[in-house]
């Protein structure tokens, strides 16, 4: 090749570069939205195989499918939302009576209690400590409030992503045609094979994540009810339980998020209740509002599933060695956060398959 044209050639890639890093934080939006519909494609592609079959129409079982998934979804966001900030507001309404301060006075005068003086001095007097409590808890619940009021962007988000998820089960095959025609008669097979691994790969690992975030969901509903026989007063359980569920799919993340609702429920609830604020869990460690019981009870609950639940259902479904997922969802995180952390498996999977066959045929070109 000519030196010039070799030169030619590095400064096109630098360029396209540059300008692809310096538009990216305007496509991230889209990209994202299109990675969301491919994932959810991948979901429900061979029931909407299946259905096509039957219906004779892929329009028709692609929109029987869609319309059942966003009738569940609608439903409960609403119903969340609706339960969720009517429990805010009356909380907002519990924190003017005297039920929060004098929670928070028989708290403080607890722990003071059973520090040694010197340290017992150092925590600040009930009245500052309720008035902290007090505009901490109202700044929480009013800045929940408002998310859950300004909802605009997410909705838009969704529609977006279920616009493009549609497009893309209806030509799915089509699309995957057009792809085929791009591959040199001579890497024909190796393509083919390509494009079916990596179906497989994401597949594969999305389902074992979808029975692992349900076996969770069930297991946090379970352990929340046991909960409340003992008395934590924990409304809303199911929503939490499959709110646990979903986060689940977000590695390290996931896990603490699914208790964060359960202990604001819990405080809320509680609130001026003289058994509640003297709960101690095991009978000796002080665990005021039930905040222990359910730290210790989801943590129980993620033990299961990182030994049971998960590596049965997904196994090795990557393929990649534990160290290379711990760097891959370091990586993930670092660059997109926790949305990368939920697409950096997957994502390290297609390479794997992408770059597994790229060697296999520079090892056989010979034979091509």
């Amino acid at each position: 090749m000519d030196p010039l044209q070799k030169v030619y050639r590095l400064l096109l890639f630098i360029i396209v570069g540059a300008l692809t890093w310096g538009l990216f934080p305007f496509l991230a939006p889209i990209i994202g939205m299109l990675l969301f519909s491919f994932l959810f494609t991948t979901i429900f592609l061979q029931a909407a195989d299946s259905l096509e079959r039957y219906t004779r129409s892929r329009a028709l079982g692609v929109f029987i499918i869609l319309a059942s998934v966003l009738t569940i979804g609608v439903a409960f966001i609403g119903s969340f939302i609706s339960n969720m900030g009517s429990q805010i507001k009356s909380f907002t309404l519990k924190l003017q009576r005297d039920d929060f301060a004098t929670s928070i006075e028989n708290l403080s005068t607890g722990i003071k209690d059973s520090l040694p003086e010197t340290i017992s001095n150092m925590i600040p007097e009930s009245e500052k400590i309720i008035i902290i409590a007090k505009n901490s808890m109202l700044g929480v619940f009013q800045s929940v409030l408002s998310l859950l009021g300004s909802a605009g962007s997410f909705f838009f988000i969704s529609f977006m992503v279920l616009i493009f998820t549609i497009i893309l089960l209806i030509e799915y095959h089509d699309f995957k045609r057009s792809l085929v025609r791009f591959i040199p008669n001579k890497y024909l097979e190796v393509g083919l094979r390509m494009i079916y691994n990596i179906e497989q790969q994401i597949s594969k690992y999305l389902r074992g994540q979808i029975l692992a975030a349900s076996g969770v969901a069930i297991l946090s509903i379970i352990g929340l009810f046991i909960l409340n026989q003992l008395g934590a007063n924990i409304t809303l359980i199911v929503f939490i339980g499959i709110i646990a569920g979903l986060a689940n799919l977000i590695p390290m993340v996931g896990p603490f998020i699914g208790m964060i609702p359960a202990i604001l429920i819990a405080l809320m609830n509680n609130v001026g209740s003289d058994v509640a604020l003297n709960h101690q869990i095991f009978g000796a460690v002080p665990s005021p509002f039930y905040v222990l019981d359910i730290i210790l009870m989801f943590i129980i609950v993620q033990q299961i599933d990182n030994n049971f639940i998960t590596p049965l259902v997904v196994g090795e479904s990557v393929g990649l060695h534990p160290m290379a997922v711990m760097l891959v969802l370091l990586i993930g995180g670092t660059l997109i956060g926790p949305l990368g952390m939920l697409f950096a498996i997957p994502a390290a999977g297609v390479l794997k398959v992408v770059i597994g066959e790229i060697v296999f045929v520079t090892k056989n070109s010979h034979l091509l």
